[in-house]
This record gives C-alpha cells, structure tokens and sequence, in this order.
C-alpha cells in the first residue's frame, strides 16, 4: 500500500475559489460600427460576447451557443429583430432567453410591437451605454 505525500508540513495545497463564469451576450446588428461599440462596453464590463449580422445569424448563434441574453437590433436585412423575437420564442430550447431590442425606431408603436413580439426589454438609439448593461444584469437577475 502507498501513501501520497501531501507537502512538506502535512497539509493539503490551498483550494482555489470558485469564479462563476461570466454571463453570455449574443449582440446581433448589421452595423459593424454599433457591433464593435457594444462588444467592447459588455466585454469592458466582464461579460463574454458573441456578435451576429443579422437576424438570421442570430437565430443559429443562439440555437447553438445558448447565451445568456440576447440583445438584437431590430431593422435588419434577411431578417428583423422582430422576426428574430419570434422564432426564438416559438422554439421551446431558446423561447426562456431573455431578448432585449436596441434600435432607432423609437415610436411608441415600434416599442409596442417588439414588447407585443415577446422583446423582454427595449432600448432606443442613441443609448447610455451603462444604462444598457444595467438593463441586460437585470435581464439575467431574472433569470437565476
């Protein structure tokens, strides 16, 4: 029978301390500008980023990387944030991920149509971008 030696004085080696994983964002616009601008503000704030073009792109990344959030703009070419909203909620794996719109269209109609699409959260342009990560954290308060 062997024995492990567990250090010079005995005793185990410190235990590291659990780091929760950062929360994940999927940012979908088809302006690379607005893409890199909020990629940088949520990395800056520790969250882990993954970028989409469109509304398209946006509902494979999200069917295959499961983020945390999604936050999408909502005139798109191929597909509209809307008709993101939509497909992501009628589809039982991604309908439970928070979505919050960002966009221009700033008509009361608008929003009511993106809140009306399933949108948990709606944002326009131009944004604070500190205001923007406090809505997505309250998204993600919601969910844990």
């Amino acid at each position: 029978m062997s024995s492990t030696r567990l250090g010079e004085s005995g005793s185990r080696p410190a235990r590291v301390p659990f780091a929760p994983m950062p929360a994940t964002i999927l940012v979908v616009d088809d302006d690379p500008v607005i893409l890199q601008l909020l990629q940088v503000n949520f990395e800056m704030e520790g969250f882990a980023v993954l970028t989409a073009a469109d509304g398209q792109e946006g509902v494979a990344r999200t069917k295959k990387d499961r983020p945390d959030v999604v936050v999408s703009d909502v005139m798109m070419p191929r597909m509209s944030g809307l008709e993101l909203v939509a497909a992501l909620r009628d589809d039982p794996d991604t309908a439970g991920i928070p979505i919050l719109l960002l966009t221009a269209k700033a008509q009361q109609a608008d929003i009511g149509a993106g809140i009306d699409a399933g949108a948990d959260d709606y944002v326009t342009k131009p944004f604070e971008p500190l205001d923007l990560v406090d809505r997505v954290n309250r998204l993600l308060a919601r969910t844990t």
